[in-house]
């Protein structure tokens, strides 16, 4: 079992950025100590060295589900600027939400479509009007239909519509593709500050 989470800084100043770098060291820990695995799949630099705007993190292993829950909603890092000494703010709030980064491709079988021949209409001659050499093609996974007459011989517009039936799912499958990667970057514009799930602190020294 794995999930992805998605940590964001949101459009905070870079001391977010600064607070997603050490919870992220956080969530790596505590994964660990539930021996689950953790991979950066991506992260997005801040403007400071070692810092992130945010990072995206596969989780894998049992018990995945309850982990991500644990760390999903808007988390605190209560430190002190390490960037503005006179600043009073010791704040820092975070985003965590589970993504999608995987969207399903659509398998295309010739054996999954069915094809029935019908009567054409419109210009063409009488052969054209009387012979049935369009082709209604139906991919039965899907349900989408296609009907096909630009040509007078039924092999040809069986192959057009084959071949429109492929386009037609390709495309489906980019619109898809699309909304995954917009919701994923919505996260960045969702963060709420205050009523955090987790607080969070650096170890006192000597720890």
């Amino acid at each position: 079992m794995s999930a992805y989470l998605l940590m964001s800084a949101g459009r905070g100043p870079r001391e977010c950025a600064w607070a997603v770098s050490r919870l992220l060291r956080r969530l790596e820990a505590d994964a660990a100590r539930h021996e689950l695995t953790t991979r950066r799949v991506q992260t997005v630099a801040g403007d400071r060295p070692g810092t992130y705007r945010s990072a995206l993190v596969r989780v894998g292993g049992t018990g995945t589900g309850a982990f991500a829950a644990s760390w999903t909603g808007t988390l605190c890092w209560q430190a002190p600027s390490p960037y503005r000494a006179t600043s009073g703010r010791k704040n820092w709030y975070v985003t965590v939400q589970p993504c999608q980064v995987d969207s399903p491709v659509t398998t295309f079988a010739e054996a999954d479509v069915d094809i029935v021949a019908c009567r054409t209409g419109g210009p063409g001659g009488q052969h054209r009007n009387k012979a049935s050499t369009a082709v209604r093609a139906t991919h039965r996974p899907s349900g989408i239909v296609v009907v096909v007459d630009t040509e007078r011989q039924l092999g040809l517009n069986r192959r057009l519509a084959m071949r429109l039936l492929r386009q037609r799912l390709e495309q489906g499958d980019d619109a898809v593709r699309r909304a995954v990667t917009t919701a994923r970057w919505r996260v960045h514009d969702e963060l709420v500050r205050g009523n955090p799930i987790r607080v969070e602190r650096p170890e006192p020294p000597g720890r």
